[in-house]
């Protein structure tokens, strides 16, 4: 399964590179993710609840990070497996400088078998696309509530809590739904 597409987020490469490989900025935005840990240099270990029609179940696997060109491009290698089957897939993440924003386009393959493969491939790039829509909205949320001048650690995640604000999921359920609105409808912002 192919999955591809762009996103648009607020900030330098730097800032945004920073951003999409600190695990606890990560584990914030994907949805139904209930650990992401470091294991090693670039490898993580991850479990994430997720479901795609009826089929629901929580998955174990390993995310890793290769060939990273810093602030312009990496490779995302991600393998898991749960009750409901397996996930295996590779992509490639690039980051563009546009004025004071960096346009992220993204392309990769998708392998994914067992219970959860009978859903139909339709309905898993639809829920593909959904899932990386939503991690995209949390991501834009998350860097709205950090004041400019935050203090932030080495890796480039604000300090503080490491659990979301109150009712972030709802918020950012939302804010997808509503941009994608926008979207069929043509309102621009």
């Amino acid at each position: 399964m192919r999955i591809e597409g762009n996103h648009t987020l607020k900030g330098k490469p730097e800032k945004v590179w920073n951003t999409l490989t600190d695990p606890e900025i990560l584990a914030k935005c994907l949805p139904g993710c209930e650990k992401l840990e470091k294991t090693e240099e670039d490898t993580y270990k991850a479990t994430l609840n997720m479901g795609i029609g009826s089929i629901k179940g929580t998955y174990t696997g390993q995310v890793k990070l290769v060939d990273k060109q810093p602030y312009s491009s990496f490779k995302m290698i991600v393998e898991g497996k749960g009750g409901p089957g397996f996930v295996k897939g590779e992509g490639i993440l690039n980051l563009q400088e546009q004025n004071d924003h960096t346009l992220i386009t993204y392309q990769g393959d998708a392998q994914v078998g067992g219970t959860i493969a009978s859903v139909g491939q339709r309905m898993i790039q639809a829920s593909a696309k959904m899932i990386i829509g939503q991690f995209f909205t949390a991501l834009d949320m998350l860097q709205e509530q950090q004041p400019p001048s935050s203090e932030t650690s080495s890796g480039g995640a604000p300090s503080g809590s490491s659990s979301p604000p109150p009712n972030f999921f709802f918020k950012v359920t939302l804010r997808y739904l509503w941009n994608e609105l926008k979207k069929i409808l043509r309102i621009k912002n």
